[in-house]
């Protein structure tokens, strides 16, 4: 069944971010998704909506939605900080997820997603502007992660250049 989208107005694009923001910490990201897409469905390329929208599917990473629909919305991102921190902040909550998820190669799956997340948070800490933090914050958190969770390392038997590729069930970590 299809229906015809109503459109918001403009001037409601503040209240309705606000909205966003309220849904996500209540754990509602398929609303606040919904929000962000009919703000962009007015104005396209609204960062904060755009922003808002891939930490909106990075909620749902544990009900399965793929990263890649995280990594679509990262493309339209402007500005080199930005994509570098909110890459980094999609593969922390891939490897979150899988340390949630647990399973034979799960700890390994999660190492290798932390240690990307951990490598794009440095791209960003390079390009950060003066007393901007965050991704110093964000590094450390992943690498707390690692250090306090023995069965999140990588596999003693493989190629550590490939192993993130590929998770316990055999199909890439990026498509999770």
């Amino acid at each position: 069944m299809q229906f015809e989208l109503k459109s918001i107005s403009v001037q409601s694009i503040p209240k309705a971010l606000a909205k966003v923001e309220r849904y996500r910490l209540l754990n509602e990201p398929i609303l606040a998704e919904s929000i962000c897409l009919d703000i962009l469905a007015i104005v396209p390329d609204h960062q904060q909506a755009l922003i808002s929208l891939l930490l909106a599917r990075t909620d749902q990473f544990p009900s399965q939605l793929p990263a890649n629909a995280a990594h679509e919305v990262l493309a339209r991102i402007q500005g080199d900080y930005e994509r570098a921190y909110y890459a980094g902040i999609i593969w922390e909550r891939v490897g979150h997820n899988r340390i949630r998820q647990g399973g034979s190669g799960g700890g390994a799956s999660a190492y290798h997603a932390l240690r990307e997340a951990m490598a794009h948070y440095e791209k960003a800490i390079d390009i950060a502007s003066p007393r901007n933090d965050d991704a110093i914050l964000r590094w450390n958190t992943c690498a707390r992660v690692i250090m306090q969770n023995p069965e999140v390392r990588p596999s003693p038997d493989e190629d550590p250049r490939q192993a993130w590729v590929r998770d316990e069930a055999g199909s890439r970590i990026a498509d999770a």
